[in-house]
């Protein structure tokens, strides 16, 4: 896989909470430099980054209930839907974490439901924080997510809990089989993690570290 084949699986991102404009600005000329397939920003900054990557390809990514997933589902609905208004063609969720551990299956779904209803036409992504899980618990979220209409599931947010693995990437893509795809994100620093991601089933990587990944593909 050369650099133009991997920066295609990239989502490109930068949600640190004192990210300046400047900084987001520069993470966009670097996504659409690396022709990657989306930048991925927190909400205040979408309409920022879609500014910023208008004409590229890249897609902007905003995220909902960023990074504990805790929020009323009113709220990620809210802010689902206004991310979409401000230019996001994808919206990465978290899920319920602590509904889902008080075995509130419905609830998960419900909340899962309502960001995919909220988002419209935009492809959600939703955020299981595998290093939190048990294996079996991996399954059973992911399997929640794709029956609330979730297009993609993904291993973490970076901020806790660990980071993608390739037997978790490998878990889940048996778990979902072709219902859904899967970004791996969380702890990605160079090329021959990335690819070995790829290999176990990501469709999708997400990371901040994307201009040293590529550099580093032999």
């Amino acid at each position: 896989m050369n650099r133009a084949e991997l920066a295609a699986h990239i989502d490109h991102t930068l949600l640190k909470p004192d990210a300046t404009a400047e900084q987001i600005r520069q993470a966009c000329a670097e996504a659409r430099a690396a022709g990657c397939a989306a930048m991925c920003v927190n909400g205040s900054r979408v309409a920022l980054a879609r500014a910023a990557l208008a004409g590229s390809g890249v897609a902007v990514a905003g995220v909902v209930g960023f990074p504990l997933g805790a929020m009323a589902t009113e709220i990620k609905a809210a802010e689902a839907a206004r991310a979409v208004a401000d230019g996001a063609a994808e919206i990465d969720m978290v899920m319920q974490l602590g509904a889902f551990r008080d075995g509130d299956r419905e609830q998960v779904k419900r909340d899962v439901a309502a960001v995919v209803r909220a988002s419209g036409r935009a492809l959600v992504k939703v955020i299981l924080e595998t290093g939190l899980l048990a294996d079996e618990e991996k399954v059973q979220a992911a399997l929640l997510a794709v029956e609330a209409g979730a297009r993609f599931v993904k291993t973490s947010t970076g901020f806790g809990g660990g980071g993608a693995t390739v037997a978790d990437v490998a878990l889940l893509r048996q778990a979902v089989g072709e219902r859904a795809r899967i970004k791996a994100s969380g702890g990605i620093k160079d090329a021959r993690s990335a690819l070995a991601l790829i290999e176990a089933g990501a469709d999708r990587l997400g990371m901040s570290a994307t201009t040293a990944v590529l550099a580093s593909l032999a």
